[in-house]
């Protein structure tokens, strides 16, 4: 247990799951609201994608520097300060009039959500100790994130068909009061060094700047394509700055990431899954929801209620693991959850224009959902063995940073293959046939990750891991 034991773990799991759930519902739950939003507020065509791209380019920008401002000023502050922007945002953003007014609501959004996220996951496994509390917990971690994602699809679709795309927005709010009584009842307050480290100014500007720009160089490709000048010139900024962010970071006194964290393997090698499977299940997430709308011709509301299966074998899929996964490394689950999953979307890779969702969205969502809970709390857990606890948050902003990064690469260039593989877009039968190519390297994805799991995780768990925990917490009170 964190050594701090004035905070309740159960609140503090609640904390840490509602707002891991709101996260990841913003991140969906905008999608099916689209046209309505286009409608009411007269958007440009072009300009109507920034409405989901600003807040992935925010929230991906700043991962980084959020997750290392928890180990800096404190996990309890930077969620307390991130959950109230958040909901300020939202609250602005359900009340905006003018198209750019929601934009700059969603970047807002954005950059609460890179403080919340790392700062979530950082009181998760600093309040709990390594071995089988901390993986029920992150079994409660995983199972929320992805039923926020799923059920932002739900919620999307429903309040935009029922009652007002205004509600995708304004819903967070009353989450957002939940997860802030939470903090305050469960969550230690916070720690300090006798000695405040500095922030590494210039690693923080060159990283979220880099990382801005790698993700709008890809997430415009549906508007530029991959081999323009701009696509090609964005993207070599971005690689061009990533090189001296490391660079930067070899020689800062008090890095934003310790190059070094990256010897362990067991963060280095989830890193690299996260990534590999957050491009395959956001890609997904993507390509069905315009098979079942444009191709089977369902509402939006009806595209969100298919998705609750899949949520629910998440859950399923967690609660597996939580209930047999100290009997098992981290490694085994990944290899087996990466293999299940690759299954399932390699079966939704069957679709048919002639299709239905009891024929070709019910199962493979059963199975891949499956596989995907026996993912998601292990390889969490894996990004943070042998991590000390005064490194959690820059743990927790590196791995949040690569599935992000992961998942806005998995959909541009997914969405990409699927347009080539489409020689008539009106035409349905056309349609699935570029779905269906895009899903089958989905699948491909998760084998993919799979052998990283195989390769670069040990075999075993090391009995160091747990040993340095913790070692790094012995801070003095905050002063008031």
């Amino acid at each position: 247990m964190y050594k701090n034991n004035s905070g309740r773990p159960g609140a503090a799991l609640t904390a840490v799951a509602v707002a891991q759930f709101m996260v990841a519902l913003d991140m969906a739950v905008m999608n099916v609201a689209l046209p309505a939003i286009r409608t009411d507020l007269g958007f440009a065509p072009l300009d109507l994608s920034w409405v989901v791209h600003i807040y992935a380019l925010t929230f991906g920008g700043f991962l980084l520097l959020g997750g290392k401002a928890c180990d800096l000023f404190g996990r309890r502050r930077i969620f307390t300060g991130g959950l109230i922007v958040f909901g300020i945002a939202s609250a602005a953003g359900g009340l905006t009039q003018e198209p750019w007014q929601l934009i700059a609501a969603r970047a807002v959004q954005g950059v609460a959500a890179a403080a919340v996220a790392p700062a979530a996951l950082a009181t998760l496994t600093t309040t709990f100790a390594e071995g089988p509390a901390r993986l029920r917990a992150l079994g409660v971690w995983s199972a929320v994130n992805a039923a926020g994602g799923a059920s932002g699809v739900l919620f999307g679709g429903l309040l935009t068909e029922y009652a007002d795309w205004r509600w995708v927005m304004l819903i967070n709010v009353p989450i957002v009061a939940v997860a802030l009584l939470a903090v305050a009842a469960g969550v230690t307050p916070d720690m300090r060094r006798s000695e405040r480290e500095p922030l590494d100014y210039l690693g923080a500007i060159t990283a979220t700047v880099s990382i801005g720009l790698l993700l709008v160089g890809v997430v415009r490709t549906d508007h530029y394509g991959w081999l323009s000048p701009a696509t090609g010139s964005t993207l070599a900024a971005g690689v061009a700055l990533l090189s001296c962010f490391l660079v930067v970071e070899r020689r800062a006194a008090s890095p934003l990431v310790r190059l070094e964290l990256f010897g362990n393997r067991w963060v280095s090698g989830a890193n690299i899954f996260v990534f590999l499977a957050a491009a395959g299940q956001f890609a997904t997430f993507y390509l069905m929801s315009l098979y079942m709308q444009q191709v089977l011709g369902l509402s939006a509301g009806a595209t969100g209620i298919a998705f609750v299966p899949f949520s629910l074998t998440v859950i399923a899929g967690t609660v597996l693991v939580t209930k047999a996964g100290s009997r098992r490394s981290p490694r085994f689950w990944l290899i087996l959850g990466g293999v299940v999953t690759a299954l399932g979307f390699g079966w939704f890779a069957q679709i048919s224009p002639d299709g239905s969702v009891l024929t070709d969205v019910l199962g493979p969502s059963i199975v891949s959902g499956l596989g995907m809970g026996l993912c998601l709390a292990p390889v969490a857990g894996a990004a943070t063995i042998g991590v000390t606890g005064r490194e959690a948050g820059m743990a927790s902003g590196v791995f949040n940073s690569s599935r992000q990064l992961g998942g806005s690469v998995g959909v541009a260039v997914l969405a990409t293959l699927a347009a080539s593989r489409t020689t008539d877009p009106a035409d349905p039968s056309a349609l699935n046939s570029g779905y269906a190519s895009a899903l089958g390297t989905a699948a491909l994805l998760f084998l993919a990750a799979a052998a990283v799991a195989a390769i670069v995780l040990p075999a075993e768990r090391t009995g160091a891991a747990a040993a340095t925990e913790n070692s790094g917490d012995e801070l003095s009170p905050v002063t008031r």
